[in-house]
């Protein structure tokens, strides 16, 4: 009997690759970035889309077509057709967030089909992670061939996750950084996404401290420029042009604009050097899940996130 398998992509840019690689099995193509704005559990609901629209024009005037989302993910409704399904996700935090809700969205409808991870990251002999738009035609057919099966307790980890993650205590994430799992890069994107929270000291987030120091230790001509820069140098993130822009656009306080590119000011040095808290200045009130982000901020000592002290009953 032959298999029919679903493919669940990260993105129109990689169903195209796919399709060019003559994939001809069913496609769901994943549009979401919930590694932002408010979740909650049930995705899928009238509730979850409601959410997620509003977030997305509020935040970053996109319009939503919920129909067309309800279209795509109505796939998954006829799932006793498929024999197997297949991820297609990469290492970062953004498509991990994702993940973790789509394995849960197939819990959800109770779809029991074997799942098959194919996870893009450490390439040998590539010193840089990769997407996987950016493996060659022969690399992208290898990580398909060594694709890995997920277990239970891989799902159940994957559910758990998520629902922590629509919660209110993103402490709770912590003791699973050491859980093992065949997710070979969860552990990182959840020490990133706890990082996401403004430091205890400078109140930035590890990205922002990292976008202010390209600033200090490369010559940036432009926002454009620096832009550029972040895309490249964001570790485990795998933040798009969009989200990046809008930080950038949020440290604009630690900025100044010469005849020769973009200097920090001595805002921007005091943050790097942790001797004030800009936290409330920077008012950067992005939701995660179901945390508001200035309700905490990262403690380094404790290595933990702590009430911000106006948060504080």
């Amino acid at each position: 009997m032959t298999k029919q398998i679903l493919h669940i992509t990260n993105g129109n840019a990689l169903t195209d690759y796919l399709r060019e690689l003559d994939f001809t099995e069913d496609i769901l193509t994943w549009q979401e970035m919930l590694c932002e704005g408010p979740t909650i559990p049930a995705i899928a609901s009238d509730k979850f889309f409601e959410i997620r629209r509003k977030f997305l024009k509020e935040y970053y005037n996109i319009e939503v077509n919920s129909e067309e989302l309800k279209s795509e993910l109505s796939k998954l409704d006829e799932a006793e057709k498929y024999s197997e399904i297949h991820l297609w996700f990469e290492y970062d935090l953004f498509c991990h967030i994702n993940l973790i809700g789509i394995i849960n969205l197939l819990h959800q409808k109770n779809i029991s089909k074997p799942l098959y991870l194919i996870c893009s990251g450490r390439v040998e002999g590539e010193k840089n992670l990769k997407g996987l738009c950016e493996l060659s035609s022969e690399q992208l057919m290898e990580h398909y061939h060594e694709r890995t099966l997920l277990t239970k307790d891989d799902k159940e980890l994957a559910t758990t996750l998520w629902r922590t993650y629509c919660g209110k205590d993103h402490n709770i994430l912590k003791p699973y950084i050491v859980t093992e799992s065949n997710f070979k890069y969860m552990s990182n994107c959840l020490k990133a996404h706890l990082k996401r929270f403004p430091h205890q000291k400078s109140g930035l987030s590890v990205l922002e401290d990292n976008i202010l120091r390209l600033v200090r230790d490369h010559q940036i001509k432009s926002i454009h420029h620096l832009l550029g820069y972040s895309l490249n140098y964001q570790g485990y993130y795998g933040f798009g042009d969009t989200q990046l822009r809008r930080i950038i656009d949020k440290l604009s306080i630690f900025l100044d604009k010469t005849e020769t590119g973009i200097k920090l000011n001595r805002k921007g040095h005091e943050a790097l050097l942790r001797q004030y808290n800009f936290a409330s200045e920077i008012k950067n009130n992005m939701v995660y899940g179901g945390v508001d982000r200035l309700g905490f901020q990262f403690s380094i000592d404790q290595n933990k996130l702590v009430k911000t002290v106006l948060h504080v009953n």
